[in-house]
């Protein structure tokens, strides 16, 4: 495959991995209800995007660093606002 397919394919992966979290983030912010969202699923989800930082910091792969920085990001949104609004109740 040509570097440029790869480079194509690479940057579809990251942005459809960090926007698949933006439509759960929507829901529960409208509503400020998370009851249907899984802690157990979002903090493994979290542990597996900080250990994909840290093999890509370790091993030098930016690009695996900057996607999954900020599906990181995204997936610790879902988590903050399942304990937030689940405070609440």
């Amino acid at each position: 495959m040509s570097k440029l397919a790869t480079t194509i394919v690479g940057s579809a992966a990251a942005l459809c991995s960090i926007a698949s979290f933006a439509p759960q983030m929507i829901k529960i912010w409208k509503e400020r209800d998370a009851s249907a969202v899984s802690l157990k699923t979002y903090s493994l989800t979290v542990t597996c995007f900080v250990l994909w930082v840290a093999y890509g910091v370790l091993s030098g792969a930016w690009p695996i660093v900057a996607a999954n920085a900020c599906a990181l990001v995204m997936a610790a949104g879902v988590l903050t606002m399942k304990w937030r609004f689940e405070r609440r109740t």
